[in-house]
């Protein structure tokens, strides 16, 4: 159905991997992980500006929000004069719905796009998605005689028994069994950084708010706790090699985040009560 999307994904790991398998051996999990990295690097840098595109949807979103208030109010008896007003309120700022909901589409697409192309390392010809996280892989050796998109068999048998330091790229805390401590020592770190980049990201992202009520609030908690603590939960059942994925998607979204609002002035007239209300929270 996405084979649009899961070709050109796997394209890419696969350069990315021949690369670093020609310095490190073609069976370096290292050489493996690196290619998650740089393929999450290349995407994420291939959407920068998609990205800023959604940023700029949300700061217009805000300015807005408080005058679509306003003119509601005013025009409460008056449905055809707000929607006029409300159309030139947008017109005038250049506001575009679509315009901010493309870039989600697009990242949600490449997001389910690399994770199957991860998983389907695993496939036994059916391309579960969830295969690889369910079924440990490392332990069904007749699971390494599919290709998977550009890579061939003998790609997949090398990404299926190649470890990072100590643990193979398909094992699991859950399923581990004896292996658990090896596979942690990996594991454990790539969770945590994944869920903590979460949080900060989505810290950062309260504390340029210029307005709350109980729904953001919500939205808030559950961005800034919930969350990362799904990743922890998650973390359980990932192979390893979709965690260094993880790991590294996460961690760029908040130095990205970071850097691009960096660039535009700051929209919080109350920087310090927004900043002590997230500590409060």
């Amino acid at each position: 159905m996405l084979d649009f999307v899961y070709y050109p994904l796997s394209g890419v790991l696969w350069l990315w991997h021949s690369g670093f398998a020609a310095l490190l051996g073609p069976a370096s999990g290292l050489a493996w992980a690196l290619a998650i990295m740089f393929l999450v690097l290349t995407l994420r840098a291939a959407l920068y500006k998609p990205f800023v595109a959604q940023v700029k949807f949300q700061r217009t979103m805000s300015v807005l929000r408080p005058k679509m208030k306003e003119l509601q109010e005013r025009h409460a008896e008056d449905k055809e004069r707000l929607a006029t007003e409300m159309r030139a309120l947008q017109q005038e700022h250049q506001f575009n719905l679509f315009s901010g909901c493309l870039p989600v589409i697009v990242q949600l697409v490449i997001f389910v796009g690399l994770l199957h192309v991860l998983s389907s390392f695993g496939r036994t010809g059916s391309g579960s998605i969830v295969r690889l996280i369910w079924h440990p892989v490392h332990v069904a050796t007749v699971q390494t005689v599919t290709s998977n998109y550009l890579f061939s068999v003998a790609q997949v048998q090398s990404f299926l028994h190649a470890k990072l330091f100590t643990a193979p790229l398909t094992a699991t805390l859950l399923t581990s069994g004896s292996a658990w401590g090896s596979v942690a020592a990996v594991a454990i770190p790539l969770v945590v950084l994944g869920a903590v980049a979460t949080h900060f990201t989505a810290r950062a992202s309260v504390i340029r708010q210029t307005e709350t009520n109980t729904q953001t609030r919500l939205i808030n908690f559950m961005t800034m706790w919930l969350f990362p603590l799904g990743t922890l939960v998650a973390g359980l059942v990932m192979p390893v090699g979709v965690l260094v994925y993880f790991a590294t998607s996460n961690t760029w979204t908040f130095v990205q985040q970071y850097f691009v609002h960096k660039r535009f002035d700051p929209m919080d007239t109350e920087p310090t009560a927004r900043a002590a209300e997230v500590s409060d929270g």
